[in-house]
């Protein structure tokens, strides 16, 4: 299920059940498996360093001259070794199997888990993204929604008025215009819900774009609960400034595997000609085995450097990341005030509201008494309408406030 269903009208969506489907929907999810496979292939290669390794390789060659043995032993006529040839073949298949490598693929392995945590990480901040857009859409959506229904209340009541106009009419104690003007402040008030609905419908759509669900006329948003709002910073951006720096420290580690020896066993078989017994010309085959040392040390020169590098990387980590959370700080301090901004003014709107209320109530009694013209009466309907439309926008402004610093504070 996707959503829920009241009857068979229409379909019921909450605000995490859109935060949820935006995020199903959205392209990028899918990286999130490459990221994961691509990871576990190059994790397998690294792991495949304690394989035996083989390798083939031949020559042919020609050099100028070779050892004349008759001459370097300076035997007599009776000593018979032929010179080498020189042409010279050789065909050579190795394997090496890695004894000891300072822990060059193990911290392989660990570079290469670091690095897609961080890359899973970005995706999740990216992702997180997401949760403003769908923020806009559905309050601009539910916004519409309040308006709509205000509007029908007052169209209610305006219809209540014009009955009673045009009963009064016909009995002769009313004018038409009285009539008229009531039914026109009611086709002004469908006037606005058109434009409401065409902006409702846009609005949808692109939220339907987003979640990719089909949404219609008859879709409904179910209005959020108020929330309390945490300061506490807990954004995604956190965790990948974290994940980043543990970067660093991997590639500190290997440092310390690029000055260590390195030992394999190794065996090579051969064919060709000399062979080695370098006194035969023939063409034969050989094999050596043992043990081989590969210790490196002109990394020691730049070890120190590298070091200092990797350091001033940390540090500039560290700073990105105290930046971002002073940042989001002061996004925090002005979305607090703005939570602040729209209780206050609920509470003037109350006020104003039951003040409006009052003037429109009398003004409907004097209106049914010949004391005021409509005219009269619809300026005070009116003015009433737009306190409580006020309150409304203020309403859903400090609710909308209040997810948007749950979204700043990633709460």
């Amino acid at each position: 299920m996707t959503s829920l269903t009241a009857g068979a009208q229409h379909t019921v969506y909450t605000l995490e059940k859109c935060y949820a489907l935006a995020r199903q929907n959205y392209p990028l999810i899918k990286k999130h498996d490459l990221v994961a496979r691509s990871s576990n292939y190059s994790i397998e290669n690294a792991g495949k360093g304690w394989l035996p390794q083989f390798s083939v390789s031949g020559q042919a060659s020609y050099q100028s001259q070779t050892i004349d043995f008759q001459k370097a032993i300076g035997g007599g006529p009776g000593l018979l070794i032929p010179p080498l040839s020189k042409d010279q073949y050789k065909i050579q298949a190795e394997v090496n199997q890695n004894i000891y490598d300072g822990g060059r693929i193990k911290n392989e392995k660990d570079m290469i888990q670091a690095n897609e945590a961080s890359q899973q990480q970005s995706l999740e901040v990216a992702l997180y993204e997401l949760n403003d857009r769908i923020n806009q859409l559905y309050f601009s959506i539910l916004l519409i929604d309040e308006q709509i229904r205000q509007n029908d209340i007052s169209k209610s009541n305006f219809q209540s008025a014009a009955d009673q106009a045009k009963a009064a009419y016909d009995n002769g104690t009313s004018f038409k215009s009285n009539v008229d003007e009531l039914l026109a402040e009611i086709a002004s008030i469908e006037l606005v819900n058109i434009d409401y609905r065409a902006n409702r419908k846009s609005y949808l759509d692109m939220l339907a774009v987003f979640i990719g669900q089909p949404l219609d006329e008859k879709t409904k948003l179910i209005m959020p609960p108020q929330i309390l709002t945490d300061p506490v910073i807990k954004r995604p951006e956190i965790a990948l400034y974290d994940l980043n720096r543990k970067i660093y420290d991997v590639q500190e580690k290997e440092l310390k595997t690029i000055y260590l020896p390195k030992f394999d066993a190794f065996l090579q078989g051969a064919y060709g000609r000399p062979t080695l017994n370098f006194i035969d010309n023939n063409f034969g085959g050989w094999y050596i085995g043992g043990v081989r040392m590969i210790w490196n040390l002109g990394s020691l020169y730049t070890i120190k450097n590298n070091r200092t590098n990797i350091r001033l990387n940390k540090e500039s980590v560290d700073v990105d990341k105290e930046t971002f959370i002073y940042n989001t700080n002061l996004s925090l301090v002005k979305q607090g005030q703005d939570l602040i901004k729209y209780t206050s003014l609920i509470k003037q709107d109350e006020t104003i509201i039951s003040l409006r209320s009052s003037v429109t109530n009398a003004a409907k009694a004097q209106l049914e008494n010949g004391v005021v013209t409509v005219h009269d009466y619809i300026a005070k309907s009116n003015d009433e309408n737009l306190a409580k439309q006020s309150k409304i926008l203020h309403s859903i402004q400090l609710i909308q406030a209040q997810y948007q610093y749950k979204n700043i504070s990633g709460n």
